[in-house]
């Protein structure tokens, strides 16, 4: 998984060898909320952007390749899940300045809108089509259904299109992506279910913490999953949208490489699968190689 060695001329020694490493990461962007509106479509999930093993990144794409770590601080942000919005962007900046981000979540589509675009693309309002999702990170928000009792598109989600909504039924968010890079598989970035108008049932949220939309009040995705929020209906009543749930950033990287230095208070497990140390942000925070 990872390995050590040694290079001239970076880090903070003037003329010594400074030590490089790579880590393997998960970023998952903080989830966009559901509409609330009469035709409110689910919030699509943050986009998910994957290293770890031989596991694939969101929208369908191979993993990406590890990060090069150099002594210095590595700035981690975590984005907030999205309230009447997209989500918000989570990244790993380097301290060579080079930037890693996946992208917010999409919000759903209310009152004859298309979803918004984003990491997945939030799902459609009635007669329009879902956001799109960014490449390599998610997938499109759903489309609608034009009839009795019209049911909106759910959000997209990491492994597919959000679900397309039918009579009676709003559209179900799509299916998040699993990653052991924990230590023990854990599915995040689903997408969040889509509303229906005036009878019927909202959409089922994606697993990997989508949100269910409702006839009434669509639900949340679920903190540090990236997962879209529900879309709620407001016919006869007041019903907010679901927030999109925030997101996370996880690095893993040999034992003997771990400095125990960090901010923002990391959840820190040493001796993953015997040699590894994980770090998990679910906040703002730095980690000093």
């Amino acid at each position: 998984m990872s390995f050590g060695y040694q290079v001239l001329g970076f880090g903070s020694g003037a003329s010594g060898p400074a030590e490089l490493y790579n880590i393997e990461y998960l970023v998952v962007a903080g989830g966009g909320s559901g509409a609330r509106a009469n035709h409110g479509g689910g919030g699509g999930a943050g986009g998910l952007r994957n290293s770890y093993a031989s596991e694939n990144t969101g929208g369908g794409c191979s993993g990406e390749s590890e990060l090069m770590l150099m002594s210095g601080v590595t700035t981690i942000t975590v984005g907030a899940g999205g309230s009447a919005t997209n989500g918000v962007n989570s990244s790993i900046t380097l301290s060579t300045a080079e930037d890693l981000v996946s992208v917010g979540g999409g919000r759903g589509g209310r009152d004859s809108q298309d979803g918004s675009d984003g990491g997945s693309g939030g799902g459609a309002s009635i007669s329009k089509s879902g956001g799109i999702g960014t490449a390599c990170q998610g997938y499109n928000g759903g489309a609608p259904y034009y009839g009795s009792y019209w049911g909106m598109g759910g959000g997209g989600g990491a492994s597919a299109v959000g679900g397309t909504g039918a009579s009676n039924t709003g559209g179900a968010g799509a299916a998040g992506l699993s990653s052991s890079i924990t230590g023990s598989s854990v599915a995040r970035a689903g997408g969040g279910g889509g509303s229906v108008y005036q009878s019927g049932s909202g959409g089922s949220g994606g697993s990997g913490g989508g949100g269910a939309g409702s006839i009434g009040q669509g639900a949340a995705g679920t903190a540090n999953t990236g997962g879209g929020g529900g879309a709620s209906e407001r016919q006869g009543g007041s019903h907010a949208g679901g927030l999109g749930g925030s997101g996370v950033v996880i690095l893993r990287m040999l034992d003997a490489n771990y400095s125990g230095t960090t901010t923002g208070s990391p959840t820190v497990a040493t001796g993953v699968d015997g040699t590894d140390t994980v770090l998990t942000f679910t906040g703002d925070g730095t980690y000093t190689g």
